[in-house]
């Protein structure tokens, strides 16, 4: 055995051994995609004033909720997105990775106007998917979505939080 003492090689196959049990005791992770629940609304307002588009969001306000986004997602409703709620604006960084849908990631600065719109996005990506300048909030929707809508970094937005007597109806 090229001068390896046999019971080294042993007391190393029964660690890998045991490593593997003690895994096989844990839960296999869950594939179940998470569902969509809906938070909150907003909407798209065009130059003139007139609505382009609502939709519900869900909110990712907590670091867990902003770090695990919409990953592990295959499906988002037409109409619905993720809006990521920041304390102040800042330069944001966004990708991929574990994403299996395309997004459209729209960047908002702190006045609701829309910073930059990068549409498409590649899913499963470890390509960073930046903002052009600071964005206080960052709202991903389905791919397609702004072209669908005309939705352009002229509009501006208007979210708000849903109550929980409208969280029911």
């Amino acid at each position: 055995m090229n001068g390896i003492p046999s019971r080294a090689v042993l007391a190393v196959l029964l660690c890998v051994f045991a490593l593997g049990c003690a895994q096989n005791d844990s839960p296999p992770p869950s594939t179940e995609e998470p569902k969509f629940t809906v938070e909150g609304e907003l909407r798209f307002i065009g130059e003139d004033g007139a609505l382009i588009a609502r939709i519900a969001i869900e909110l990712a306000e907590t670091q867990e909720e902003q770090s695990t986004g919409l990953m592990g997602r295959r499906s988002l409703p037409a109409l619905g997105g993720m809006l990521f709620v920041n304390d102040e604006p800042r330069m944001q960084h966004f990708w991929m990775k574990n994403t299996p849908l395309p997004l459209d990631i729209i960047f908002i600065r702190d006045d609701l106007t829309i910073t930059n719109i990068v549409k498409r996005t590649r899913p499963l990506s470890s390509d960073f998917i930046d903002s052009t300048e600071e964005a206080q909030y960052v709202l991903e929707v389905r791919g397609g979505f702004t072209d669908q809508y005309g939705i352009d970094e002229s509009a501006r937005v208007e979210w708000r939080r849903l109550e929980a007597n409208e969280l029911s109806s």
